[in-house]
């Protein structure tokens, strides 16, 4: 029989943070500020996901002057810019020790299990025992990768997002990636300009300019209200979590990054990755409705901006217009043979999900998804943070850490007082 020894001692805590990004730093100073006292758990370091799980090139989505959370915001002259993911490590290691947060590092949490009021946690330096806590080791812990890379030829080279770097690291040859969110677009216009010939499989998506009306989007987008939204406001929040991430980059320039801005580099478009069989990819024939549909959400995106700037005194700023509709293939491939060697590598650009694989509480569901109303989970005296739309529209955001995290810190205490 194995088990934790007899003579482990098992210690006790107020509440336990597991996960030490952004979110379990603000949780952290959140509840302190509050005279509670917690421990806080990381699997790596400070950090550990931006700092080991990005590609080489990533910048923020975000302008600097959103990196802020709660007791430090940004302070740098660049608020305008898009931090690189060095520079944010850096940043959250500062605030790290500006709140002097009670960090054990490369403490992994094998098994959280309820019981007696409260919760057992395992973890690889001894056992806890915890009146609360919260989960804050956020939902893009493993790659979302569909069921149909099994029936991917074995000679194909396959990654993802947390294990691609650069596209030196690539075998020659053209490149299939599939997704077109933030990330797909970021990889498909990078692995492209290294020479390699790139397919972009296109599926739902949301188009957004980087600037409109002489701002950035995020300034409209804040001041507006849109990041504000929140989960107890929108009709259907199954579907408000499944929204991919928007179809931006951050680059000191402000520029735009859309299929038009791909198509006009030589990337070639075809429509959502549907199956792969005997080896040959096949494609939806939806690709113009998929990018139809998009182009009618941003205008109304934009829409919702000019009534907003025109209600609050902001005709002047900038000048409302509209963007050319996605152009599209003649004929769009539909299907593609991997066995025939124009394909070399599939980068996966499909999302990710949650880890709970450690959580034996009855708490997510037969998707994987955790069961929680705003953050407030289905068992006493559990709590998640940085999670899509947790709370609100910017919940995955840098800056959406520092609200969430203060009301669960208001929740949290209230639970501990009874």
């Amino acid at each position: 029989m194995t088990g934790v020894a007899s003579n482990v001692r098992t210690e006790n805590a107020t509440v336990v943070i597991i996960g030490a990004g952004q979110s379990g730093l603000a949780m952290s100073h959140c509840l302190t500020s509050r005279g509670i006292d917690p421990v806080l758990l990381e699997r790596g370091q400070v950090a550990n996901s931006w700092k080991n799980e990005r590609w080489d090139s990533l910048r923020l989505l975000t302008p600097n002057w959103q990196c802020t959370l709660p007791g430090l915001a940004y302070s740098g002259d660049e608020p305008d810019n898009f931090m690189p993911v060095a520079d944010l490590t850096g940043f959250l290691d500062r605030y790290a020790e500006h709140i002097d947060a009670p960090i054990r590092t490369d403490t992994s949490v094998t098994d959280v299990s309820a019981g007696n009021g409260g919760y057992s946690l395992q973890t690889s330096q001894g056992p806890i025992r915890a009146r609360a806590v919260v989960l804050a080791s956020g939902g893009f812990n493993k790659p979302k990768i569909p069921a149909c890379a099994s029936g991917v030829p074995g000679h194909i080279h396959q990654v993802t997002p947390m294990n691609y770097h650069n596209p030196d690291q690539l075998p020659d040859g053209g490149v299939l990636v599939v997704g077109t969110s933030a990330t797909g677009l970021q990889l498909s216009e990078e692995i492209h300009a290294s020479g390699r010939l790139v397919t972009l499989a296109v599926g739902e998506h949301v188009r957004m300019p980087r600037r409109y009306r002489d701002r950035d989007i995020q300034w409209w987008m804040d001041g507006s209200g849109l990041l504000d939204e929140r989960w107890d406001e929108v009709d259907d929040l199954t579907r408000a979590r499944g929204v991919p991430s928007p179809q931006l980059v951050g680059s000191p320039e402000g520029r735009t990054l859309d299929l038009n801005t791909l198509s006009d580099l030589g990337v070639r478009l075809t429509g959502r990755l549907a199956m792969v069989h005997d080896g040959v990819a096949m494609f939806s024939g939806s690709l113009q409705n998929t990018c139809a549909l998009a182009d009618l959400k941003m205008n109304r995106m934009l829409n919702t901006i000019d009534g907003w700037a025109s209600d609050n005194g902001l005709n002047d700023v900038g000048t409302p217009e509209r963007y050319a509709a996605t152009r599209l293939p003649s004929d769009p491939l539909l299907k593609l043979d991997l066995n025939k060697g124009e394909i070399a590598t599939i980068v996966w650009a499909t999302g990710y999900n949650p880890d709970y694989s450690w959580l034996n509480v009855p708490v997510v569901d037969r998707k994987g998804r955790l069961k929680h109303d705003g953050g407030v989970v289905d068992a006493p005296g559990m709590y998640a943070l940085g999670l899509t739309f947790l709370r609100r529209r910017k919940s995955s955001f840098i800056h959406g850490a520092q609200d969430d995290a203060q009301d669960m810190a208001t929740h949290l205490a209230d639970y501990l007082a009874g």
